[in-house]
């Protein structure tokens, strides 16, 4: 499905009410405002300074987000080459330094060298089922902190399966959304 071509606004932090262009290309799902607004609320307290990686970034709206709520850096990655020039164009319009932007696909990218994250987004086209592989990857590639948070949005009705020491902190719905943060612990 696509969105058509337009704008979402950035909600909280120093770049609020700043717009981002959203290109109109399939399956492109920005996160909804409210959804966002409800997520940042839940890491208020542990955005600050943390870096970030924005898997299967889109608009980049959640990495964007986390950036103007203090985020120290995030690492925005993207296959679809239209998607990453808006997301370069928006980042260079809004003079945003601490945004580092890869063109590839998610799977392949997590097979790369890791660096590892403290908070990571993980809302893949819902249409590829690509859940459960990604955070497989996360999980045992060295991608994560020892006590990362990791925002996952699915289906509604559709809790994907993930690594077993992801607990689940706090979820919603929206819509046909399903939203979810969760904490990784130690294995035991």
């Amino acid at each position: 499905m696509s969105t058509g071509s337009g704008r979402i606004r950035i909600i909280g932090g120093h770049l609020r009410n700043s717009r981002l262009d959203v290109p109109d290309l399939p399956g492109l799902r920005p996160t909804a405002e409210r959804v966002r607004e409800t997520l940042f609320n839940w890491l208020a307290p542990v955005i600050v300074g943390e870096s970030c990686l924005d898997l299967c970034a889109g608009t980049g709206a959640l990495g964007i987000e986390a950036l103007s709520r203090g985020a120290a850096r995030v690492q925005f990655v993207e296959r679809d080459p239209k998607a990453v020039q808006a997301l370069r164009d928006n980042l260079a319009r809004l003079k945003v330094t601490t945004g580092q932007v890869v063109t590839a696909d998610a799977g392949a990218f997590l097979q790369g060298p890791a660096q590892p994250h403290g908070l990571v987004f993980l809302d893949p086209p819902f249409a590829l089922d690509l859940w459960a592989s990604l955070a497989r990857r996360l999980e045992q590639g060295g991608w994560l902190t020892p006590a990362a948070w990791i925002y996952v949005e699915s289906p509604r009705g559709n809790a994907p399966a993930l690594p077993e020491n992801w607990q689940p902190h706090r979820e919603g719905q929206a819509g046909e959304v399903r939203y979810a943060l969760y904490r990784r612990v130690p294995l035991s």
